[in-house]
């Protein structure tokens, strides 16, 4: 199996193992007020709303401050090391390049799937104990995905999707438990539609339903308490990408930029789909901001976010036939792409289309070379990009 192959079906065990705590906190469910589980504890929910709001707006010392309270109170339950664990996810959700914040998220993971697995040990029919579970090791997988750590990454799928069995199957107990379905009915469906090679693998989970992956998706964005938020991230992501609904997304990601006016990845979402549906002066405009909290050195806003922002500012000016200002913010753009990484992005490679072609028409025939060579570069053959270089190079005679 090659490592293509194979992290196809790394992208499928860590997406249906992906059940993670993204909270936004709404109004407590009504369930009784003798449960066992810390989680559905309606006086626990009120008081750890603004610590939740904090950390999805980016104000992590706020945030932090409040969990630790709750570590103090409740030392071996892993909801306080799971919601400090996702503090550190956000940090490393902008840009997912950067591994600074790795070990101190791996080390609250893992302590909160120690203490997991301590309820789960005690009572193996604890479905809070199998959701932090499933939770816990899904997060740990998608990380070792993104660091290709293959062998970390198949071992915390395993153990997501095990948990996630378990815990299956309650949306009458709770709507957090219902994500975990949501997942499953979507991407147990949509992978292999458009990933053949995955469907005799597909053929060893139950049959899914996509329609009602995303009526439970959109029900958990409603009615859950701490994994709404979960649930609309998906939703938005889905809706752009997967379902061609940009003005749902767009619809959801101006709801999240709107609460969490601080978290960049909401920030750029909303700025992004702006631009999809053709609003591009509110696009512009946001993508200003983006880049002046760049300057500011504002929490999580950084090379990543500039490169969309760049791009959106310098687009609209091509557009609008501005080439100097385009020319200034396609630079950025490529300057951008270049601190985070990103060179086979398609906004970078885009970038340099763009300028090669504004070189081009100025008769900097060198200038315009230099940059569809470097599209020839980092794209590879089969991308359109390589093909538009490599036509341009030849019709234009550079």
């Amino acid at each position: 199996m090659n490592k293509r192959i194979t992290g196809y079906i790394f992208f499928l065990v860590l997406l249906l193992g992906s059940l993670g705590l993204h909270a936004q906190p709404q109004q407590p469910v009504d369930l009784p007020s003798n449960s066992e589980y810390l989680l559905l504890d309606k006086g626990l929910q009120y008081r750890i709303t603004k610590a939740i709001n904090s950390m999805y707006n980016f104000d992590f010392p706020t945030a932090e401050r409040d969990f630790l309270v709750i570590m103090y109170q409740y030392p071996e339950h892993p909801l306080p090391d799971f919601l400090m664990a996702l503090g550190y996810w956000w940090r490393i959700e902008v840009d997912v390049t950067n591994t600074r914040y790795d070990n101190v998220f791996v080390q609250y993971l893992e302590r909160a799937n120690d203490k997991a697995e301590r309820m789960f040990d005690a009572n193996p029919n604890n479905k809070e104990a199998a959701f932090f579970l499933a939770a816990g090791y899904g997060f740990l997988g998608r990380l070792y995905s993104e660091r290709k750590s293959w062998t970390k990454a198949t071992f915390a799928g395993k153990n997501a999707l095990k948990y996630m069995e378990l815990s299956r199957g309650e949306e009458e107990f709770n709507p957090e438990l219902l994500l975990g379905d949501a997942l499953f009915n979507y991407f147990s469906v949509w992978i292999p539609e458009n990933y053949p090679l995955l469907r005799p693998v597909m053929a060893l989970f139950p049959k899914g339903n996509k329609e009602l992956g995303i009526q439970q998706l959109e029900t958990v964005a409603s009615n859950a308490f701490y994994t709404r938020v979960e649930a609309q991230y998906f939703l938005f992501r889905l809706y752009a990408s997967m379902e061609n609904r940009p003005y749902d997304a767009l619809r959801i990601s101006e709801y999240l930029h709107q609460k969490f006016p601080n978290n960049p990845y909401f920030h750029r979402s909303y700025a992004r789909h702006l631009y999809s549906v053709g609003r591009w002066s509110e696009s512009v405009r946001e993508s200003y901001e983006i880049l002046d909290r760049i300057d500011q050195k504002q929490t999580g806003y950084e090379a990543n976010s500039g490169r969309y922002a760049s791009f959106y500012v310098a687009e609209y000016n091509f557009r609008t036939g501005n080439k100097n200002v385009a020319k200034q913010y396609y630079q950025k753009t490529v300057a951008y792409g270049e601190e985070s990484e990103s060179q086979e992005s398609g906004y970078y490679l885009h970038a340099l289309i763009q300028l090669g072609k504004i070189e081009s028409q100025a008769g900097n025939k060198a200038k315009a070379k230099a940059y569809f060579n470097q599209v020839k570069k980092y794209a590879k053959r089969k991308h359109p990009a390589h093909k538009e270089a490599r036509d341009f190079i030849k019709k234009n005679k550079l």
